[in-house]
């Protein structure tokens, strides 16, 4: 079966925002590696050589949180923009509060979280590093 995993972009602060992730979600990284670790590492900047080339954090059920930082010594620009979010699909109302609260601190909360229309609990939560997030539980999900 196919899985999407999102892979995202940060500025310098993909350590802090996966640290946070982390104590969102639980769990342990698959893998962290800086750029000092790469080939071309010893020819980077002592900044950049501590920055983040590939960090994972596995969320369940095969899912998988990626991110890198972007150099802009090697010319990479971010452009924070509103063009994707990252939905969570818990498995009750508790956990999808729980995701929901945790993921607002020190965030922007787009859309309170309370029963739509569709069936679903549903909210959205820009995070306090730029990321936007929709959290869904739909209440007649099958149970696994």
């Amino acid at each position: 079966m196919i899985t999407v995993n999102p892979y995202l972009n940060f500025n310098g602060n993909t350590e802090d925002a996966f640290k946070f992730y982390k104590s969102v979600f639980g769990g342990e990284f698959l893998g962290l590696q800086r750029f000092k670790d790469t080939p071309h590492g010893d020819q980077m900047s002592a900044a950049d050589k501590e920055k983040i080339m590939h960090i994972a954090l596995p969320l369940g059920n095969g899912n998988v949180l990626m991110a890198t930082d972007i150099l802009e010594s090697m010319g990479q620009k971010l452009n924070v923009g509103n063009n994707f979010s990252l939905t969570i699909n818990p498995q009750s109302e508790a956990e999808a509060e729980k995701y929901f609260n945790s993921l607002s601190v020190g965030g922007t909360v787009v859309m309170p979280l309370e029963k739509a229309f569709w069936g679903a609990y549903f909210g959205m939560v820009t995070d306090r590093f730029g990321i936007q997030w929709m959290v869904n539980y739909e209440y007649n999900q099958p149970k696994k």
